[in-house]
């Protein structure tokens, strides 16, 4: 049977927030609920308890968002749906281009969109 390899994170943005998201640039978070789409290739568990965690080295976009006092993860989506394709089936906008999708072969924008 195949392992999951896809996840959503549902994130909770309390306040307006700007933030620098490495190379990326700075991006005004205004609050709300957020979904963001990742896999893992190995270990999805382990991929995305780092991600809820605090105290982590800032590698990927989502690192930035999550470390802000404002930002929490409400709640967590296994899927065996590539990753690109479960990011284009979910509602959304996009605040952020190329969040989390500079390895996207699909066009998909972002990685990350904000449900108003």
């Amino acid at each position: 049977m195949p392992s999951e390899t896809s996840y959503q994170l549902l994130i909770d943005v309390s306040q307006p927030l700007r933030c620098v998201i490495g190379r990326l640039g700075e991006f005004d978070f205004p609050p709300g609920l957020y979904v963001y789409t990742g896999s893992a290739k190995r270990n999805l568990e382990a991929r995305v308890a780092r991600h809820i965690r605090h105290d982590k080295r800032l590698h990927w976009h989502i690192d930035y968002l999550l470390t802000s006092p404002s930002v929490r993860v409400v709640g967590v989506v296994r899927s065996l749906r590539a990753e690109c394709a479960l990011n284009r089936a979910s509602r959304g906008r996009v605040l952020a281009v190329g969040f989390g999708a500079s390895d996207c072969r699909a066009d998909c924008g972002a990685h990350l969109k904000y449900l108003d």
